[in-house]
């Protein structure tokens, strides 16, 4: 059976300096406005089953029919991202998918031989899979609801009425 049973939602890139990676971004390839949580704090965040607590800040952003996620670390708590990436490295990190079980998909994940390295809860339960042996990246498990549904709705709906230059960078 094939590793990716549900539609990846999201292309996601760690990034050095947040406002910046986002002109850089709308510049470049007129992806945004990126609505931007700025030391974004989440529940029960565990990497590598310990707890775990990192400075991030996160921007979403669309670029045509393409969630774009930009994630900045501020600190070098171990986490997925530095995992990849020292302090002032970038690059892309991981695709996202919606999963109706979460547990049913973590568990498949896991039993495949990749394991979950980060997980968190946010406006739903995620976990980062450890797929970097074959996808080069890590696969993000995001559990889907309304409310997840609704947020990327919105976003979608913004970029497609969006100048392209008016306030490219948006506070959560």
């Amino acid at each position: 059976m094939s590793l990716l049973k549900h539609p990846i939602v999201q292309q996601a890139y760690v990034v050095a300096d947040m406002d910046a990676a986002c002109r850089y971004w709308s510049a470049l390839l007129g992806a945004g406005p990126f609505y931007v949580s700025r030391h974004h704090r989440s529940e029960a965040v565990t990497y590598r089953g310990q707890p775990s607590d990192p400075d991030l800040s996160y921007g979403f952003g669309y670029a045509g029919t393409t969630q774009i996620q930009l994630i900045e670390q501020h600190d070098n708590t171990p986490s997925c991202y530095r995992d990849m990436y020292p302090s002032g490295a970038e690059g892309f990190h991981h695709v996202a998918i919606l999963v109706p079980d979460f547990d049913a998909e973590k568990q498949r994940f896991t039993q495949r031989g990749f394991p979950a390295v980060t997980e968190l809860v946010s406006a739903a339960r995620v976990a980062y899979m450890d797929t970097r042996s074959v996808l080069g990246c890590f696969v993000e498990l995001y559990e889907d609801n309304p409310g997840v549904r609704e947020s990327f709705r919105s976003w979608q709906a913004a970029h497609e009425a969006w100048d392209g230059q008016t306030e490219p960078m948006r506070e959560l």
